[in-house]
């Protein structure tokens, strides 16, 4: 217990005494967000935050990370490593969107091939359990893009991804510390410490936002905790082995996939690229309710925390039923919301 709380501690420590030299040389060097169409700020803020998340995480990981049962650690650090570079460039200067994902194909490809993050099983979803290697590695690459691409998108507002992924990342690592999983638990709380020292610069009013160097690293920790969570699940005995193993991992994560399910569903009905910038996040819909951009992050973080208790309570229904619960709950959700956004914007044309 005390290796988790001195790897909170360090990451901690680090992020928050980086945050602010990073904050004055970004303003320094005007390497700023400007607020444009879709932006929920009124001024141009620093976006440079990734680097003292990145900066925390490394440290606290290779410094309490057990290497002698982690033999793949270093292939996560070199996965860890592209995506700073690619969250870098396209913070200091726009990258393109393909190249962005030849980056984050790359990071995923040495994540399955050489750290054997690999789902390998569909759990008796639609009938299917044990996958061929190949389409295990097909199924998993697809599946930690789509999971870094989530937390990139909800990257909208004060607080919302560094917050959320706090909650995903403490769910996480206390189960592996439950499971005796140090490693892996290490992992989750450096994550974690790095991201409370950074929300408190990240709050309303933010100082520094993340920007995708920081989204895309928690993107692939959190994809990688993910995977972990199901797979070393098929290998603990039945009296603490987990029920409906998959739809508990996108319960957990909920908010980041539903939302990301959501807006690219409604882009392609429009006939637009799934990529496509629009304000149909959820994030997005609060804010346009008149919530602040803390409370929009407060009740999101409540309902991730919701949706968490209810797939650990009803995790016998089994994985099939479960997944369709809380895809039809959010859909239900996220059309009430969106009928009061409208709702509210016609009042206000009228006015």
């Amino acid at each position: 217990m005390y290796d988790i709380i001195l790897t909170f501690l360090t990451a901690f420590t680090i992020t928050y005494v980086a945050i602010p030299s990073i904050i004055r040389i970004s303003i320094e060097k005007r390497l700023m967000d400007a607020p444009g169409e879709r932006s929920s700020h009124s001024k141009s803020i620093p976006t440079l935050g990734g680097f003292g998340i990145f900066g925390g995480l490394i440290c606290s990981m290779l410094y309490w990370t057990p290497f002698q049962v982690f033999n793949g650690l270093q292939y996560i650090l070199c996965a860890l490593v592209i995506m700073f570079l690619v969250g870098a460039k396209d913070d200091i200067i726009p990258l393109a969107p393909h190249k962005k994902l030849l980056g984050q194909l790359f990071a995923a490809a040495i994540l399955v091939l050489k750290a054997d993050v690999r789902l390998t099983s569909f759990y008796g979803i639609f009938g299917i359990n044990d996958l061929p290697y190949w389409i295990s590695v097909a199924f998993s690459i697809f599946t930690l893009i789509v999971i870094n691409n989530a937390f990139n998108l909800i990257d909208g507002i004060n607080g919302l991804a560094g917050s959320i992924t706090c909650v995903i990342s403490v769910t996480f690592g206390l189960w592996f510390f439950r499971v005796d999983q140090l490693a892996l638990a290490v992992l989750a709380f450096s994550l974690t410490g790095a991201l409370v020292a950074f929300l408190k610069y990240n709050f309303s009013p933010a100082r520094i936002f993340m920007g995708d160097t920081g989204s895309l690293i928690v993107g692939l920790i959190s994809s990688i905790l993910a995977i972990k969570f199901i797979e070393l699940n098929r290998t603990l005995p039945p009296e603490i082995a987990l029920k409906s193993i998959p739809a508990l991992a996108v319960g957990i994560m909920i908010i980041p996939l539903f939302d990301t399910l959501r807006v690219f569903t409604l882009r392609a009905l429009a006939g637009r690229s799934p990529f496509s910038p629009d304000r149909n996040h959820i994030h997005h819909l609060l804010i346009d309710c008149g919530l602040s951009h803390m409370a929009a992050t407060t009740v999101l973080i409540f309902v991730n925390i919701l949706y968490i208790c209810f797939v650990f309570y009803f995790q016998n229904l089994g994985s099939l039923e479960l997944l369709l619960l809380l895809l039809t709950s959010g859909v239900i959700a996220s059309q009430l919301l969106s009928y009061t956004r409208n709702k509210r914007r016609a009042v206000v044309a009228k006015a």
